[in-house]
């Protein structure tokens, strides 16, 4: 007779070469097993759907079931729960949702794991209402939602665009007794500083430190790159000291962010003294961090070094991607070689590249070649606000105020943003001019595009 304690052995065992991805040895095992009189049960058949939907697919974890029927083992919370997660893993969302019907359709009650992946996927689908009527489910079963649950809703909202839902959301469970996690604060930080609601994600960042919680390097780097983002930069780098003031060990991704802000307002020597603060912390270079570097030498005007640390890149096995060859465009349009950047752009063949275009237009321009910039502007098959924000720059500068305020109308009438800055040196480059009248033309056709539009 075989006893309990055998099958439970053999649940170890097949879960022991699961974990070292021995699937073909463990179904020996259980084939093993069978002959010997131990035979599988529920434990068994649901280690292998969670390796198989981890290490094969998500189909091969599904035919498990197939077998637990022909042996007469009825699946549980757990087989159906491991079928989820495998289908969340292969980005099978559709599938989460049949699964949990059909786990319902066969009388098995859903734990509160099931219910938060069944939001998780709503969201995921562009379903937020559904989301909601899983949380209402939730309450009416008389479940007890997780931390898991709500930061599942929370991060759901943010991310469908719906932050100010969020915020009440977050107030009212806050009212209701629910204790906010660092997770929690980080996952609508993140929202707000996604949905550019700067001004409410300090807020919520001062709220947190007042909570007792310590940030983490990920919320501070969130709303310091949102700074940044915004043209705030001093903000930015007030977080940044804070950061420092509190001890915290920044990543790669913090210190590039810092750099590549202080490179933009032509804080060279400061982006060079972190850049070489993190060399010497010992953090590893990635790609981020060698093209942050190859734009910092390119904007100081040292291009000799910036190839230096390109030759130093390709010895650690990386390849240049796009925006290394931008950098290196902007490093020779710097040195007034517009020219070879355009050389170097169709040799590399990101000549479709929208930042690369956008380089030799403005390249182009500051060379005092503006009708070369505008046959590239011409040639371009998508164009963004900085595509025309510069070139109307330019054009105002070399007193061309009429191709600058046709340009102008034109991108607004296919409603793409432009920088006000833009807007200002048409109508300023107009007023010094003395054409008054053209300027208030101008301004009711704006109007006029701008109603169209919205």
């Amino acid at each position: 007779m075989v006893s309990r304690s055998s099958t439970r052995f053999l649940n170890i065992c097949i879960a022991s070469f699961c974990k070292a991805k021995h699937l073909q040895r463990a179904e020996t095992v259980i084939i093993d097993g069978i002959r010997l009189g131990v035979l599988p049960d529920v434990v068994t058949y649901n280690t292998l759907i969670h390796a198989y939907s981890r290490f094969v697919s998500y189909d091969a974890a599904y035919s498990v079931l197939d077998r637990m029927k022909e042996a007469c083992i009825n699946p549980d919370i757990v087989t159906y729960n491991s079928l989820i997660a495998g289908a969340m893993r292969h980005c099978l969302m559709s599938k989460c949702v049949e699964l949990f019907d059909e786990m319902l359709e066969l009388g098995i009650k859903p734990d509160i794991w099931s219910y938060n992946t069944l939001m998780h996927c709503f969201f995921k689908l562009g379903r937020p209402d559904d989301a909601n009527r899983v949380l209402t489910d939730i309450i009416f079963r008389y479940l007890s939602p997780s931390p898991a649950t709500f930061n599942t809703m929370l991060n759901g909202l943010c991310k469908n665009g719906y932050v100010e839902n969020a915020l009440m959301l977050f107030r009212n469970l806050k009212i209701h007794g629910f204790v906010p996690s660092l997770v929690t604060y980080n996952i609508l930080i993140n929202g707000l500083c996604k949905a550019w609601r700067l001004k409410t994600a300090r807020w919520l960042l001062k709220e947190l430190g007042a909570s007792g919680l310590v940030p983490n390097v990920i919320t501070y780097t969130t709303v310091m790159r949102c700074c940044f983002r915004s043209r705030r930069f001093e903000q930015g780098f007030e977080i940044f000291e804070e950061m420092i003031d509190k001890g915290h060990t920044f990543d790669g991704f913090a210190y590039c962010t810092v750099v590549g802000a202080l490179v933009k307002t032509g804080r060279i020597e400061e982006a060079s003294h972190y850049m070489e603060r993190m060399v010497n912390t010992g953090i590893g270079l990635d790609m981020a961090s060698y093209n942050t570097l190859i734009n910092l030498y390119c904007k100081g005007g040292k291009l000799e070094v910036a190839h230096e640390v390109l030759d130093e890149m390709e010895k650690e096995g990386l390849e240049c991607d796009e925006y290394t060859h931008t950098i290196l465009m902007y490093g020779f349009c710097k040195e007034g070689d517009v020219a070879r950047a355009m050389e170097y752009m169709n040799a590399v063949g990101i000549n479709s590249n929208l930042v690369a275009l956008n380089t030799m237009v403005d390249g182009w321009c500051k060379a005092d070649r503006i009708d070369y910039a505008l046959k590239i502007f011409d040639s371009m098959d998508t164009r963004d606000s900085f595509t025309y924000s510069s070139l109307i720059h330019n054009l105002c500068k070399v007193g061309r105020f009429r191709c600058a305020s046709k340009l102008l109308l034109s991108c607004l009438r296919i409603g793409t943003r432009i920088l006000p800055s833009a807007k200002r040196a048409v109508f300023d480059c107009l007023r010094h001019s003395g054409h008054h009248r053209e300027a208030k033309r101008l301004k009711s056709e704006i109007k006029l595009a701008l109603s169209a539009v919205f």
